[in-house]
């Protein structure tokens, strides 16, 4: 499954936009003119990392059309990748740290979107799950 989430820009004034997930009714924010990009990817960040956080569900991205697309960091989509794969698991940390043989806060870590896994740890807890991560490049 791919993490790349519709967006919503708007223009507030002059040099203000509006920065909107439809997939995250919570989640807005507001940046200068020129910088949605940047101001796009770090809510989508922030809005999933909170999901994560307090174990909420993330939805699937909805087939908006017409509207610009985010994705979040590769590392951020792995780690998003694993706590779904937990949740459709119903695995804890717990739970998932007793199947890679290792202690809860290193599973903590591994789906931490702020902490600086090693994709390659995350890669390997997905392995575990039956899932498997796959890189895509792609001209810009």
């Amino acid at each position: 499954m791919q993490i790349v989430y519709p967006v919503e820009f708007t223009e507030k004034s002059r040099s203000m936009v509006d920065v909107v997930f439809p997939d995250f009714p919570d989640a807005c924010t507001e940046c200068a003119e020129g910088e949605e990009g940047e101001a796009a990817s770090a809510l989508l960040v922030d809005v999933l990392g909170q999901c994560i956080r307090e174990r909420r569900r993330i939805p699937r991205p909805s087939r908006k059309d017409g509207c610009p697309r985010v994705e979040p960091p590769v590392l951020v989509a792995a780690k998003v990748a694993l706590y779904r794969a937990m949740q459709a698991n119903a695995l804890s940390n717990v739970a998932m740290a007793r199947e890679l043989g290792t202690v809860e806060g290193t599973v903590r870590r591994l789906i931490d979107l702020r902490h600086r896994s090693h994709v390659d740890q995350v890669e390997a807890a997905l392995v575990t799950l039956g899932k498997r991560l796959l890189v895509t490049v792609r001209s810009a």
